[in-house]
């Protein structure tokens, strides 16, 4: 089942998935302009970007939902109730999680060293699950796909649809009376003016309001702390932005420096974004120089594991991926994005051995769309890369490759000796 948004909403997507008590995988992805809420104000020091989401059906209920960027912000922000996001960083993924959904996977490691509770774990994919789908039954256009596929293992629970979308259909509804002064969850309260606030609110209020309203801290992250909805943070705020003693902006986008170049705004255009995956230094330094060189935005990734979760980040336009790694070779790297359907059409190029015949067969099998041999020169690189993706953008010279400019010959010579040694 696929189509758009505009033929079919979302509510009547997820009533199909529980009447036919489907099992299988939601991709929901819409361009910045049609994000949930109207998107960010036009500002060209933003770059062109879209949403995607993904929700996790057990025969018609829902055991999970996130959004397709696969960082780790979300799931640290609902540690923080409990204490427990420094935790993150001293875990590694868990083996059980989907390719499309990584932070279910850090969940379930937190859970599996006792760092976090089944309670507490069952109440961090409920708040998930209605933050998603509040972002989803706001959306008026976008496409999806449903794909039946097996169940999201081990399941911590799973929630009937009927109830969850009733609730958060009047939540939407509630949020439109809330406009035009707040227009989106990810819009961050600043005290506009403090003198008038302090008198207005008792002094342990004014204090506490003074923490979290810092215009750093969005709603939907306060949201996420006080393990509230959305909607109650925003009410709770309301009154004092109407008076215009709290603000509202946009959270601060980096952007990349082009400073050097008289540039202030994001170009037009973004370059071809490349990922390699390739547990060799050698390789991915070289990769990464030769192709950044030509115009192209190259990131290597020495660790499979996290390569998986990185990807769906980066969401690159081509990724290069070694076959001999350890603890995830290239084949089980290129099924597992095979099975996503975000990367259903990204084109995958193992890199194999001299001798590689039954490499090359195996990797057809698993899908992937070309290889190379290894070793190999900086002409056949960008030869199958130019086949894929096309010409890089040499006017955007990447950082790395201006920092190594600005650092000097030698810098630069080193690199080049490394991309040598791969083709001799």
């Amino acid at each position: 089942m696929q189509g758009h948004l505009n033929e079919i909403d979302i509510r009547s997507i997820l009533q199909l998935i529980e009447l036919g008590q489907r099992t299988g995988e939601l991709f929901v992805e819409t361009y910045v302009s049609a994000s949930p809420f109207g998107g960010l104000p036009s500002d060209r020091a933003r770059p062109p970007s879209e949403h995607s989401w993904f929700v996790f059906f057990v025969n018609g209920h829902i055991a999970y939902a996130t959004s397709g960027d696969g960082n780790l912000l979300r799931l640290r922000d609902y540690l923080r109730r409990y204490k427990v996001d420094a935790a993150l960083d001293s875990v590694s993924m868990s083996a059980i999680a989907s390719i499309n959904a990584p932070e279910y996977g850090y969940l379930w490691s937190l859970l599996e060293n006792h760092l976090l509770t089944p309670s507490q774990g069952r109440s961090i994919i409920r708040s998930m699950v209605h933050e998603t789908l509040f972002d989803l039954l706001s959306l008026h256009h976008g496409s999806f796909i449903f794909e039946i596929s097996p169940p999201l293992t081990p399941q911590l629970t799973t929630l009937e649809i009927a109830p969850i979308v009733t609730d958060i259909i009047k939540q939407v509804q509630a949020w439109k009376q809330l406009h035009p002064h707040i227009q989106s969850p990810d819009q961050c309260p600043a005290i506009a003016n403090p003198e008038q606030l302090r008198e207005a609110l008792p002094i342990t209020t004014f204090k506490t309001v003074e923490r979290w309203i810092d215009g750093k801290t969005s709603i939907r992250q306060m949201a996420r702390y006080l393990n509230r909805d959305i909607l109650t943070v925003a009410r709770a705020v309301y009154p004092y932005i109407q008076q215009g003693l709290v603000q509202l902006v946009y959270p601060t986008v980096a952007a990349p420096s082009y400073a050097s170049r008289g540039l202030s705004t994001w170009p037009e255009a973004r370059p071809p974004r490349i990922v390699c995956i390739d547990d060799g230094t050698t390789i991915r330094k070289a990769v990464e120089y030769i192709l950044n060189r030509h115009g192209y935005e190259a990131t290597a990734i020495g660790n499979p594991l996290k390569a998986l979760s990185l990807v769906f980040h980066l969401k690159p336009d081509l990724i290069l991926c070694d076959i001999a790694m350890p603890e995830l070779d290239g084949y089980e790297i290129c099924a597992m994005l095979r099975s996503s359907t975000a990367f259903r059409q990204t084109p995958i190029i193992m890199l194999t051995g001299k001798d590689g015949f039954i490499d090359r067969v195996k990797a057809r099998i698993v899908g992937a769309t070309d290889y190379l041999t290894k070793p190999f020169g900086e002409s056949e690189l960008l030869m199958l890369v130019e086949k894929y993706v096309g010409v890089g953008n040499p006017e955007l010279p990447k950082p790395d490759v201006l920092l190594a400019e600005a650092l000097g010959d030698e810098v630069k010579l080193n690199i080049h000796d490394q991309a040598d040694s791969v083709s001799s």
